[in-house]
């Protein structure tokens, strides 16, 4: 691999999560709507598959959900620090803590969604996702 793009293996690696979230979800949602005997155009009324299907079942659509909004962010910056150089070493790490911080997320909300752990390991993500912006802003601003 070229110089600076270790950091391409966390993004490689959160898409995979991504991915696996979406089949869990599909697995776990078709045969709860099934069982609920919903007409699937119901599902386009807001609201209304967290209303029947149960919470277990949804949650792993809430989780999916959320690996499309703050790591489109990690995403746009592991590339960026890719493409400048600076994705070995102190960034890669930081690469592969926020994956991990959010796959823990995942589980967390896909099983037990205690919200206060939630919390913390969104937040902790969130510093990470910040110092690698700061890296990157400093190269890109310096």
């Amino acid at each position: 691999m070229n110089e600076g793009m270790q950091i391409l293996g966390p993004v490689v690696a959160l898409a995979i999560w991504t991915m696996i979230m979406w089949a869990w979800m599909y697995a776990t949602r078709i045969p709860a709507m099934s069982k609920a005997e919903m007409n699937p155009d119901d599902a386009a009324m807001t609201g209304v598959l967290d209303k029947i299907l149960p919470a277990g079942v949804q949650s792993k659509a809430h989780n999916y959900n959320h690996l499309h909004e703050q790591p489109t962010v990690f995403y746009a910056i592991a590339i960026t620090l890719a493409l400048l150089g600076l994705g070995d070493g102190l960034n890669a790490l930081l690469g592969w803590m926020y994956v991990g911080l959010r796959v823990t997320h995942s589980l967390v909300q896909v099983t037990a969604n205690k919200v206060m752990v939630r919390f913390v390991l969104f937040a902790m993500s969130s510093l990470v996702l910040i110092a690698m912006i700061v890296h990157a802003a400093m190269a890109v601003f310096h």
